[in-house]
This record gives structure tokens, sequence and C-alpha cells, in this order.
């Protein structure tokens, strides 16, 4: 792979996706950061103006996901990294956020990021190679009360790019899905975590799930710096990247002990789910790719 890479960062403006632009910055790449305001980039782009290209973005919107890569290939020749970062906390029972809510944070966590997963591909293709990172969470692989709303989107975005990954390989295209547990990026600040209104049923139940999300900005484990030193790194290795990254401790023992859980009650039900097949149907031999990622 090249030295020096360009790279495409929704929601560059902060959290991880401002960490990631400056520690790619800082090492010679060039940035599209992709950021509703422009002028939160300002101070960076004083610093960096011939590698950092702020651009008006809204990530709820697909139809600019094109525009945006177009813009990107335009100003510096290439794509190397597409960050799909842009993401925003949601709290709620399922009875309690609205289908609107619902289908926001889809478009946000979901539909969005594909759409620039399908608009970067080929621009990849052409230039031989690429790495896309998606930017899940540990609530991606194991979800509770309250926060089934921003679950769902990431659930969505890694069964999506699991399959992804497979189809993109032939092509020196790499797909690396991380999965921070809790960061102090600003996620759970007022103005980045939506809190659906407590209603009469589930306030009591959802009491400690509420005070615990609200209550964290600040006091996260996870460093922002140190994690988009981890990303900027692994993407420009030329060994492949893992499929998927858990991020921080809490990230490593959750989703460890959600695959401990799942496996124990696959083995605890197997006969019961056996006994649902024909009795002389031959077995399956549908190619299933492998889950370490591409090689």
């Amino acid at each position: 792979m090249n030295d020096t890479f360009t790279w495409i960062i929704t929601g560059a403006s902060r959290g991880f996706g401002r960490a990631i632009a400056e520690r790619a910055l800082e090492q010679g790449d060039a940035v599209m950061a992709a950021v509703r305001n422009p002028q939160t980039m300002t101070d960076l782009a004083e610093r960096y103006p011939e590698t950092l290209a702020p651009w008006p973005f809204d990530a709820r919107d697909s139809e600019l996901a094109r525009p945006l890569v177009r813009a990107a290939a335009d100003r510096f020749g290439r794509v190397d990294a597409l960050v799909n970062n842009a993401g925003r906390g949601l709290v709620g029972a399922a009875e309690e956020i609205g289908e609107a809510e619902l289908r926001e944070a889809m478009d946000l966590h979901f539909f969005v990021p594909a759409a620039l997963v399908r608009a970067v591909l080929p621009v990849m293709r052409a230039q031989g190679g690429g790495t896309i990172v998606q930017m899940s969470s540990q609530g991606g692989r194991m979800s509770f009360p309250g926060v089934g709303g921003y679950s769902a989107g990431k659930f969505a975005l890694e069964g999506w790019s699991e399959a992804l990954a497979g189809e993109v390989a032939p092509f020196g295209v790499r797909v690396m899905i991380v999965e921070p547990s809790r960061f102090r990026t600003g996620f759970h600040g007022p103005d980045a975590l939506a809190v659906a209104d407590a209603g009469p049923v589930y306030r009591g139940v959802l009491a400690a799930v509420r005070a615990d999300m609200t209550g964290a900005d600040g006091l996260q484990e996870g460093d922002p710096v140190r994690a988009a030193g981890v990303i900027v790194d692994l993407v420009h290795r030329d060994e492949a990247p893992p499929l998927r990254l858990p991020l921080g401790a809490e990230a490593v023992e959750r989703i460890s002990a959600s695959y401990t859980a799942n496996l124990d009650a696959v083995r605890r039900w197997a006969d019961t789910a056996r006994a649902a097949d024909f009795p002389d149907a031959p077995p399956s031999s549908r190619p299933i790719a492998p889950l370490a990622g591409p090689a």
C-alpha cells in the first residue's frame, strides 16, 4: 500500500472522527472531512490547508454519498479509506421511540453508510484496493433494554458489512468493523444522546439505564486519541485488519461474554433445533466465508 493515504471521514468534527482525522493528518495523510458544519473544522484547515478538505454533509441523507466521494477523488486523486463514523445515541423502550426517530437512526447508522460504501467501491476497485472502516459499537454485537433503537442500526450495519467483506476481498478492498465500548467522545452528552420521554410503563424498568447513559459523559474509560492511533495504524498496515475489532476493555469483556452465552444456548438447544430438519436431506454445501476477514 501507499505510505500516504486519502481518507473520507464522516462525523469528523468531534469524537472518534475528529481524533482519526487529526492522527491521519499528523502523519501526512489527506482527509476529506464530511461534517454538517464545515466551520467546525476551521482550526484544522488552517493547520493543514493542503491536506484537509471540509465538506458539508448530512449523515442522514444518502443522496449526498456520491457527490462526497466524487469530491474526494477529484481533490486528492484517490480514496484509500472510508470511515463511516457519524452516529448518535438513542435511549428509550421500544414503545417510547416513534417510527420517525427509529427511521432516522437507521438512516444514520445503516442506510447512509451503505450508500457511501456503494459510492466508494468503484473508486477503490479501480485503484486496486482500499479499506472500509465501519464504526459500530459493542451495541452492534449485544444489546440491552433501552438501547434497541440504537442497536438496530448497528446490528444491521455489522451483518451487511460481514457479507461485504467477502464480496470485495478479491478486489483488494478490506473491511474492518470497530466495536467500541465507552469512550470520551461526547457521545453521552446532551447534544449527542437522544433520550425518549420516560413513560409510566417503563420509567422504573429503564431508570438505571437512563441514569447510566446520561451520566457517563466525561467518565468513560476509553481514550479516543489512543483509539484513533490503533485504527489509523491498522488501516496503514499491509496485513489485513481484523473483520471485527472490539475497542476498549469493556467491549472485549462484554462481547466475549455475549459470544459465550450465545454459544452455550446453541449447544443447549442443538438437539431440538436439529429435530426440525428432514431426516434424509443432504447436508448443506453452501460456501461460507471465514469470519476472520479477508486475507
